[in-house]
């Protein structure tokens, strides 16, 4: 029988993405995130019961390792990475790093026992790759294998990005996915009828585990993955571009997406804490959007803006 070794960062909630990724960078072979947040507003959900939670600013992001790594070389890199995160403005708080060796059999059912089918709209519903489960009409399915990369989608900035695009998409659009991730928010534009899917990730693992989760859903030949720096070198013309990254970052793709965006088309940016919301919308009206919705869950936040004449139809106008 195999061990594996369990190692957990206990950081700010701002850094869950940047700490995510670099423990898969790390060699982890999958992530599982507790956030005392994602226990807010689920008193009704389906009757359950749920434990009270103090409510922190800190998370815990738990990676397992084969115990063939050395982990205390993999400890050195990942707090090296730690502390270069406030350089990029990502707050960390205290941060602390435990760690235990765990048995095979152990790791199978801890990493599991987070995941379950989680309804995001009203419509879609994403499932755990081993899950059998049965859609209800009309629901659409997006199957994920959270053990491979960035969670199950249920993040509060991939739920409100989902709610997006099932509000913006109509049907026949052409769509960019920025730092797509695990894919989900590309599989879910197929299914809400987007013509074709651009999606995009600097991160080759992510390109890899984005394309692996793309496949595992039927009917998703209009996507396609590629290694890209955000919009750079991109001619391809959207009628949304959709952006779930951290605010540091977004804040650079605003001119090349309206380069990009169509006239009376969506830019969607997701991933922004609310220290660092008035950042992101001046980036974005110097670019020339104008600001649609503004949906906030906790303290991120999604804004969605229009390229638009038409005054009409956005705040303010």
């Amino acid at each position: 029988m195999n061990n594996w070794k369990e190692l957990t960062v206990h950081v700010h909630r701002e850094a869950e993405e940047a700490v995510s990724n670099l423990l898969i960078e790390t060699g982890s072979q999958g992530v599982a995130i507790s956030d005392s947040a994602d226990y807010i507003g689920q008193e009704d959900r389906f009757g359950e019961l749920y434990p009270e939670v103090e409510q922190s600013e800190m998370i815990a992001v738990t990676a397992y390792y084969p115990d063939t790594m050395d982990l205390e070389a993999v400890k050195a890199e990942i707090e090296a990475g730690l502390a270069e995160l406030p350089d990029f403005g990502v707050a960390t708080g205290a941060v602390r790093i435990d760690s235990q060796d765990l048995a095979e059999e152990d790791w199978a059912e801890n990493w599991k026992k987070y995941y379950e089918p989680a309804r995001i709209t009203s419509d879609l519903t994403i499932v755990p790759s081993w899950t059998d489960y049965e859609a209800t009409a009309g629901e659409k399915i997006i199957k994920l294998d959270p053990g491979m990369a960035f969670g199950t989608g249920t993040h509060p900035t991939t739920k409100m990005s989902l709610f997006a695009l099932s509000q913006v998409l109509r049907g026949g659009e052409t769509v960019i996915d920025v730092g797509t991730g695990s894919g989900v928010l590309s599989i879910a534009s197929s299914l809400l009828g987007a013509k074709e899917i651009f999606a995009y990730d600097l991160d080759d693992v992510a390109v890899r585990v984005a394309q692996e989760n793309i496949d595992m859903n039927p009917g998703m030949e209009n996507i396609h993955v590629a290694a890209g720096d955000l919009l750079k070198g991109v001619t391809q013309e959207a009628d949304v571009i959709v952006a779930n990254i951290l605010a540091d970052i977004l804040i650079h793709l605003t001119d090349d997406a309206y380069r990009l965006v169509k006239d009376e088309g969506y830019l969607i940016m997701s991933g922004i804490i609310a220290e660092k919301l008035d950042m992101v919308l001046e980036a974005a009206y110097s670019a020339g959007f104008f600001l649609e919705t503004h949906m906030i869950q906790g303290e991120w936040n999604c804004v969605v803006f229009k390229k638009t004449d038409d005054m009409s139809g956005v705040i303010g106008g």
